[in-house]
């Protein structure tokens, strides 16, 4: 269970480190033994601009799983972007993201299933967990620390207990946040985001 967490996270990350039309629904992960279920979750992260003006943003269509084999996946559509603004919205999606090319951002890691199970209801446990971030065709490690909380028999809650720190550099984003500052006629936009999420599984 801790490795979805930690897919969750990755995923999470990719999208900080970017940065409305309502998002076609993301294809589900096929074959899988515990479902993200999207309605419970949240992705979010904090842009800083100016150098003082920070905002909440967050993506609004996730889907993942993990499945028999332990192989836990979390999607994010990145045409899903929500930054309270139509415009920025916009531009996000065509130049940072470039969503035309490609939708949609990936976190992945190899688990073992039995994990799911170690945990009663009602227990909760904290992990660190590393896992691998796709994004534009760029891949990324990183690793997170969060607390994972066994809601039901067949449902567990991964929350992030620290936010994770994402870099623009790492995943070849900087010319696309020149861009929009340029676009913006802002100062500057910080190219270091945390992140933060909290990721509900189901079976």
């Amino acid at each position: 269970m801790t490795t979805i967490l930690r897919i969750a996270a990755a995923a999470t990350l990719i999208s900080l480190a970017a940065c409305s039309q309502a998002p076609a629904e993301a294809p589900p992960v096929t074959g899988s033994a515990w479902t993200l279920d999207a309605a419970a979750s949240d992705l979010n992260y904090v842009t800083i601009k100016s150098g003082e003006i920070a905002e909440v943003n967050s993506f609004e269509t996730l889907n993942g799983g993990v499945t028999d084999d332990g192989t836990a996946t979390v999607v994010i559509e990145l045409s899903s972007v929500s930054t309270g603004v139509d415009i920025r919205d916009e531009r996000m999606r065509d130049i940072l993201f470039n969503v035309a090319e490609t939708p949609t951002a990936s976190v992945t890691a190899i688990i073992d299933p039995a994990s799911f199970e170690a945990l009663k209801v009602g227990e909760s446990t904290t992990t660190t967990l590393d896992g691998t971030l796709s994004l534009k065709g760029v891949e990324a490690p990183f690793q997170a620390e969060v607390n994972v909380t066994r809601t039901g028999a067949d449902s567990v809650t991964a929350a992030s207990a620290k936010p994770v720190i994402v870099e623009a550099a790492r995943l070849e984003l900087t010319d696309g946040l020149a861009e929009l500052q340029g676009l913006a006629g802002l100062p500057s936009i910080t190219p270091v985001v945390p992140v933060t999420f909290s990721l509900t599984f189901t079976r």
